[in-house]
């Protein structure tokens, strides 16, 4: 779980572990505050820390700024001291804009030879003189900043350009005011300048706010790392620690803050790492990724340092533990880069003014095989609808991760292909539903004669499929289940109860648990059955809800006859066979926006100039972003058939949250018809139940918590 996404990232990640190990940047803070940085600095820089994203003719590796953000998230999960992130951002901005005369500056930034800070908020004035400029003013904050670190500073705009001089940290006219910092692992000065002289060698020209928006990136990718430790050693001492007899982390109370620590790490890590991709491979889009990365981080990383403290309890209250020292680096950086608040209003500044993030997987090593999926459905389009879904579904363009002949086996890359082809040609995939459940578990688990009476069927719309699961006494608890199956000849009597059924009134069929034991132990003597739901004994009763629509069903099952032949698998096994049906995805990628219609349509009804507006809607875009990047991450480890890790699970926590909100901040800006019911009052009652229906939030926390993070059961 990191930024990190290919091996070479991995091992760089892990040879910066290493150094960690070898040179302690905490012990060496502790033991040596006034030099701390200064043991393991040459050591560092020989891995290449600084050099990695810099042009090779310049003094650098050529790499990309994910390659330099995976080896500063590892950096600063070890809490790295000293000027490491501004003598990155400055080898990465002399190294990208000097001219041949500035080069060697960046040779040296580069190296390591030239530690430097930066000044991100100075009010500098620059007086051109021959060969240079003469430079007055307060640089303001500086981070880094101490005696023998040069400093980078904005000296000018023009035109929608900026100038960055690479001040020298003893020039005449430059006074240094070391500053009692919140961050002990990191130098803080007021720098002010009087008459002082810089050539032109040491400045760049940069677009307008590309340096902020570097600064706003790695710092973004510094708190991924400082978000991770907290998590990691709250999720270690949760394990460990006990109370009441037993390990901390089994109370759900802490399995809960250590879960949503994870939710948190997991969009700081999605947004740094797309902010660091955007800086090489969209660099029109980097100001809103960096804002996004910014706006998440900036927060996120304190609550987590925040709450690692809470769950260490008073040992994490103390001097001695290192969680104050990651709480602390969290708090400056946030002030340093001007609050997260600030960094909302430019999100939704940046959305209003049509600025997107536009998010692809790149799929050119499959151009030839485009091509022909792309024939392939042309050759159905002039078909009837009806006729033309039958004909995609004998092709296995329907459900192409379903095996043949329903399906075509297809890998991950093959299954967005098909989807981006049937989008482009207008065939819109038909919605199976819970058919989308049901037939992958027959296919798996089922006899031929299931799989050749369901599958096609359902694909072609002959079958519309329910789940009967659910009980009064058994929701997220599903293995408590009641409604039982007794033995009859030539099959099973069904007796029972089932809640929430959604599409129950018009279903055909239904996948169904019951319970063929009593005396087995509760997950045990669970069958998993294929009901008719036009047997006798079925009574489907209507559930209304909230919004006055009746879209969920009880189900009453009263000696309901299923015969041997719709019982799936082996007796007793429905519970495994269960975790399969909720287990099955498909890997596809949202089409459209990033930030998804709901919150296009919110960017219309936010007046300009109502600064809690902007807040909220800031915040919903950077978090229907983040949502959108962890699904992007997701796709990309199947692609590499790698196990995505918590992102997919994280992403549905969020993603339900954010539609809540969404629908929430949409009433509260609609004035009068926020009151009167209507479609945005409809959409606000009706997400309530995103929380709920799939198992409730509570309950998928605890699960994240328990399957993720590892952390002992109650």
């Amino acid at each position: 779980m990191s930024i990190a996404t290919t091996d070479e990232q991995l091992a760089a990640q892990a040879s910066v572990r290493s150094w960690a190990r070898a040179t302690p940047p905490i012990q060496n803070l502790r033991d040596h505050p006034a030099g701390m940085w200064q043991p393991g600095w040459t050591s560092l820089a020989e891995l290449g820390i600084f050099a990695v994203a810099v042009p090779e003719a310049a003094g650098g590796a050529d790499a990309t700024v994910v390659d330099l953000a995976t080896m500063l998230e590892e950096a600063a999960y070890h809490l790295a001291t000293g000027p490491v992130l501004p003598t990155a951002l400055a080898a990465l901005v002399f190294g990208r804009a000097a001219g041949s005369d500035g080069v060697k500056w960046a040779e040296l930034l580069a190296e390591g030879a030239l530690p430097a800070a930066v000044a991100l908020d100075g009010a500098l004035t620059a007086t051109a003189r021959e060969g240079g400029y003469d430079l007055d003013g307060d640089a303001g904050p500086v981070i880094g900043g101490e005696p023998g670190v040069a400093v980078l500073a904005r000296i000018g705009v023009d035109d929608g350009t900026e100038r960055w001089a690479l001040l020298d940290a003893d020039a005449p006219g430059l006074s240094l005011e070391p500053l009692d910092t919140l961050d002990k692992s990191r130098a803080l000065a007021r720098v002010r300048l009087t008459r002082v002289a810089v050539t032109s060698d040491r400045v760049v020209s940069v677009p307008a706010g590309l340096v902020r928006d570097l600064a706003a990136t790695l710092a973004a990718v510094e708190l991924a790392g400082v978000a991770g430790w907290a998590l990691t050693t709250a999720v270690e001492y949760a394990g460990i620690r006990e109370q009441f007899g037993r390990p901390i982390g089994s109370f759900q109370a802490v399995k809960h803050l250590c879960a949503e620590m994870l939710c948190r790490t997991e969009k700081i890590r999605a947004t740094a790492w797309d902010a660091a991709v955007a800086a090489d491979a969209a660099p029109h889009e980097l100001p809103l990724a960096a804002a996004v990365a910014a706006a998440v981080a900036l927060d996120a990383a304190v609550q987590n340092a925040k709450d690692a403290i809470q769950v260490l309890g008073g040992i994490g209250f103390t001097w001695e533990h290192d969680a104050h020292l990651y709480l602390r680096r969290a708090v400056a950086s946030r002030q340093l880069l001007g609050g997260s608040a600030a960094w909302r209003a430019r999100v939704a500044g940046l959305a209003r003014s049509g600025a997107r993030r536009h998010l692809t997987v790149d799929l050119s090593a499959f151009d030839d095989e485009r091509a022909r999926i792309r024939a392939e459905i042309a050759q159905h389009l002039d078909r009837p609808g009806p006729q033309r879904r039958a004909a995609l579904a004998e092709a296995g363009l329907l459900a192409p991760h379903w095996p043949p002949p329903h399906g075509r086996g297809a890998h991950a890359a093959q299954q967005i292909l098909i989807e981006e082809e049937l989008a482009a040609a207008g065939v819109e995939r038909p919605d199976l539903v819970i058919g989308w459940w049901a037939v992958p578990t027959i296919l798996e688990h089922g006899t031929a004669e299931q799989i050749e009476r369901f599958a096609a069927p359902t694909l072609r719309g002959e079958i519309v499929w329910c789940q009967l699961f659910s009980e009064p006494g058994a929701g997220s608890d599903l293995a408590s289940l009641r409604t039982t199956a007794e033995r009859v000849d030539g099959g099973w009597r069904l007796q029972g109860q089932k809640v929430w059924t959604s599409l129950a009134q018009v279903a055909d069929w239904a996948i169904c648990l019951a319970r063929t034991d009593r005396e087995a132990p509760k997950h045990k003597g669970i069958t998993y059955f294929l009901v008719d739901m036009k047997s006798a004994g079925i009574t489907v009763s209507p559930l209304r809800e909230i919004t006055g629509d009746a879209l969920f069903n009880e189900v009453f099952l009263d000696g309901v006859f299923v015969p041997d032949e719709c019982v799936v698998g082996p007796l007793g096994g429905g519970w495994q066979l269960a975790r399969t049906t909720l287990a099955n995805e498909r890997v596809a990628m949202s089409g459209g926006s990033s930030l998804g219609k709901a919150v296009e349509q919110l960017l219309d009804l936010v007046a300009p100039g109502d600064p809690v507006a902007e807040d909220r809607i800031g915040g919903l875009v950077a978090e229907a972003t983040a949502g959108s990047l962890l699904e992007l991450r997701t796709t990309l480890a199947q692609l590499d058939g790698q196990d995505p890790g918590p992102a997919s699970s994280v992403r549905k926590l969020i993603g339900v949250r954010q539609r809540q909100d969404t629908a929430e901040l949409a009433m509260d800006l609609a004035g009068e018809a926020g009151w009167i019911e209507g479609p945005l009052t409809r959409e606000f009652l009706n997400t309530r139940c995103l929380t709920i229906a799939g198992g409730t939030e509570q309950i998928l926390l605890t699960l994240a918590a328990e399957r993720l993070l590892g952390l002992p059961r109650g």
